[in-house]
């Protein structure tokens, strides 16, 4: 899909230490390594992959669901062209509804650097700003205290908790459901 679609107008997205561009094949053996850690993966809905396979079946499904309009993996990156260091997805995406989901897995060794708050900053400018979405919900395990701060920091209100909503490797497991409406972005000043 070309950087400039009707879809998804205005990528790639830059900040100040990162560019968030659509995920790419060639991306596949970064992506698997990524999910393929069972620490990442260890909060995500579902088990660290084991086959690179896997990986290449994602993003043949991400650009599927990117060319109709539905969702959108941005890859994170230093450069343009430079490597795989996490990935942001827009998905569950509902234009009638002006509203979305957003998920986000970063590689161990950018945690902890800001580089997630930084993404999801221009993520969210993009969705409110761009897009002209009303709302985006994010969807946590409620121990995951590092994923609670970023969304709180970013102006995330929690609105509820999914009691044993997923079974993750043979665990049952909460979710604790986050949203951020346009106009707490706009009272936030965080994205403009």
């Amino acid at each position: 899909m070309p950087a400039n679609s009707l879809l998804f107008p205005g990528l790639p997205l830059h900040s100040a230490r990162l560019v968030l561009n659509p995920i790419r094949r060639d991306d596949a053996a970064a992506l698997f390594a990524l999910q393929s850690d069972p620490d990442v993966m260890h909060w995500w809905n579902h088990p660290a992959w084991t086959r690179p396979a896997e990986a290449r079946a994602q993003i043949d499904d991400d650009l599927a669901a990117q060319a109709t309009g539905t969702q959108l993996k941005l890859a994170l990156r230093e450069s343009v062209d430079g490597p795989l260091l996490g990935i942001c997805v827009v998905f569950a995406l509902d234009r009638d509804a002006a509203r979305a989901e957003i998920g986000y897995l970063l590689a161990p060794g950018k945690q902890g650097h800001g580089y997630m708050h930084e993404a999801l900053q221009q993520v969210l400018a993009y969705l409110f700003n761009i897009l002209q979405l009303h709302r985006v919900e994010a969807e946590i395990d409620p121990r995951n205290h590092a994923s609670a701060h970023v969304l709180e920091r970013l102006g995330f209100h929690r609105e509820g908790l999914l009691r044993q909503r997923w079974r993750i490797q043979g665990e049952l497991a909460d979710s604790a459901v986050y949203g951020l409406l346009a106009d707490d972005a706009v009272r936030s000043a965080t994205f403009a």
